[in-house]
């Protein structure tokens, strides 16, 4: 599958999705947008990808919306060809685990794009702002609600309502990042959490991001419980773990790959 505005690449079973418009800081367009749906769709389908990578080419990872191409563009009433894009929020937490790579400045879309992954790694001196405030706009990809798990009320809230610029490392000490590392570590380290994740039984992993999901800000004890016995039963009829089974008291690494192909 060829694409214009990304790259991918298949490194030991973890897909690397590269944003690849470096001469404008790899800046979201909806074309890009669609590229990304795509791409992601395939990595989901193929079986000899277990996990994917987000990360950018050049200097930044994703400055922000285009502002010529979309915000202009809008703004002036041009018709603008949009590209299926869909519900990317939705798309990212039904996927093979994902890790987003940020290399450079991850700007308004361009942070909140990665909020809804499972893992963020920064480079050091990457920097991060959801800076919709600035361009009188408001956050979206449910950002309000991911930015609070992550960094807390008042964190959260001074972001969003000042739209300043964080450095990587004042980015992890709030939460709002995950790891910081070397700029020539960063993918490397960002694969290697990916297949650690990947690894793991793919039935589980989409079952358990379904319940991170819908219970993360839920109250209801009970409720919760409810959704993780229901997955839980579902489970015990899955061909990885009687896989898991099966290699434990044979004392072998499972091969979970074969299991699902089989079951």
């Amino acid at each position: 599958m060829s694409y214009e505005t990304i790259i991918t690449e298949n490194i030991n079973s973890v897909l690397l999705i590269t944003l690849n418009r470096p001469e404008r800081l790899n800046a979201w367009t909806y074309q890009m947008g669609a590229e990304l749906r795509r791409a992601i769709e395939a990595a989901n389908a193929d079986e000899e990808v277990t996990a994917i990578v987000l990360t950018g080419a050049g200097r930044g990872f994703c400055a922000g919306a285009d502002i010529e191409a979309v915000f202009k563009a809008q703004s002036d009433g041009d018709d603008i060809p949009k590209e299926r894009v869909g519900d990317w929020v939705t798309l990212v937490r039904e996927s093979k685990p994902m890790v987003a790579a940020i290399n450079g400045a991850a700007v308004g879309v361009g942070l909140t794009q990665v909020l809804p992954m499972d893992y963020l790694v920064a480079a050091q001196g990457a920097k991060l702002s959801v800076r919709f405030v600035k361009m009188g706009l408001v956050p979206e990809l449910a950002s309000s609600r991911f930015l609070f798990a992550r960094c807390g009320w008042g964190q959260a809230s001074e972001l969003m309502l000042s739209g300043k610029t964080l450095p990587a490392e004042a980015a992890f000490e709030i939460g709002l990042v995950d790891k910081v590392v070397a700029p020539d570590e960063l993918v490397e380290t960002a694969c290697e959490i990916a297949a650690g994740m990947g690894d793991n039984p793919q039935s589980s992993l989409r079952a358990i991001k379904a319940l991170i999901s819908a219970n993360a800000g839920c109250n209801d004890y009970a409720e919760v419980q409810k959704r993780e016995m229901s997955a839980l039963h579902e489970a015990y009829t899955s061909s990885e773990h009687k896989e898991a089974i099966s290699a434990f008291m044979e004392k072998r690494a499972p091969d979970f790959k074969r299991a699902r192909a089989e079951g």
